[in-house]
């Protein structure tokens, strides 16, 4: 009798810190290999998620930023044995890393940005870029003199495919004559950092007669803007809002904030409210936009932000809908 009591305590300790294991809330983020200061999407998750997030509730969230490849599957084990909870993965590099280890431990709440793994202890974060993309396209139209504006995409992947597809959409919206150039850098995670090749890529799209190029290639991108400012045309960021880099250059940044959706999952967890499956971060949820601050007000007009604001609210009804280029893998927007 002694002895069955010894296990039922035993097993009822268990019990209790396999309970305790998964309600303790202890938020984290893994990185991409880009790190936090890549100026664009990873600084967004720091400086518009973390940072704020501390600020707000005093809760430190535990970083950890990848060297290498291994080190991503490594770091994301490491913080879940720890006990942290929820990781948020910064991007769709994680997919494989995550549903792997969110399988190893299901009492952990995992959150992804920009991929979908069907698991009930991991929250997908996706964003319609799409939209966002289309916003700044339908600004690069207005703005531009020429009747050609640009886009330059890091990796060639659907995702960017998305991106160009939105932009392409929203130029031709406002001025169904224009001319649209596109470019991608390469087929390789390296396509993310080669500002050379961006800079590269933007003076010949300036040279065909581009006057706003919009790149969504990441540190890449910071070339594109350079270049920009060289020949004394616009450029778009992407991302986190790029406007200060350059300006009077930067026309505007369509902002995915990935920041304000990982300060929500964390939020959501310590209140309690935290769930897995889809969430689709939209216009019409505050999950991207277009950036007006002091470093790009005096490029936008009254009439200029009188029309986007219109567009905008015809977005969010419905009134306009916008082809996700990821639904059947092309820009079919005849």
């Amino acid at each position: 009798m002694k002895g069955f009591i010894k296990v039922a305590a035993v097993a009822a300790v268990a019990l209790s810190a396999s309970v305790s294991m998964a309600a303790k809330f202890a938020p984290a983020v893994i990185y991409d290999q880009a790190g936090k200061n890549d100026k664009s999407f990873n600084e967004a998750v720091y400086k518009d998620g973390v940072l704020p997030f501390t600020a707000d509730t005093g809760v430190k969230v535990r970083e950890f930023e990848p060297q290498n490849e291994a080190q991503m599957e490594q770091g994301l084990r490491r913080l879940a044995q720890r006990g942290n909870s929820p990781i948020i993965a910064v991007g769709f590099t994680y997919a494989s890393p995550v549903e792997k280890v969110a399988k190893e431990f299901p009492d952990i709440q995992f959150a992804i940005i920009d991929s979908v793994i069907d698991l009930p202890n991991v929250q997908s974060i996706v964003f319609a870029e799409h939209e966002g993309s289309f916003l700044v396209g339908a600004l690069a139209a207005m703005k531009s003199k020429t009747g050609a504006v640009g886009f330059i995409g890091g990796m060639d992947i659907p995702l960017i495919r998305k991106f160009a597809c939105g932009y392409v959409q929203g130029a031709k919206y406002v001025n169904p004559s224009i001319s649209v150039f596109e470019n991608m850098t390469g087929t390789t995670p390296a396509a993310w950092g080669d500002p050379a090749k961006g800079a590269e890529l933007a003076k010949a799209q300036f040279s065909k007669g581009a006057d706003v190029v919009y790149a969504a290639a990441g540190g890449t991108g910071i070339g594109v803007y350079q270049a920009a400012k060289d020949e004394g045309k616009y450029a778009i960021g992407v991302d986190s809002n790029q406007n200060y880099m350059q300006p009077g250059t930067m026309l505007t940044s369509m902002t995915k904030k990935v920041g304000y959706a990982s300060y929500q999952s964390w939020k959501e967890a310590q209140d309690g409210t935290w769930k897995g499956g889809l969430k689709v971060m939209n216009l019409a949820a505050d999950g991207v936009d277009w950036a007006l601050d002091q470093y790009n007000k005096d490029l936008i007009t009254d009439d200029m932000k009188a029309k986007m604001d219109a567009i905008e609210a015809d977005i969010k009804s419905g009134k306009i809908k916008v082809y996700d280029y990821m639904t059947s893998n092309s820009c079919d927007i005849q």
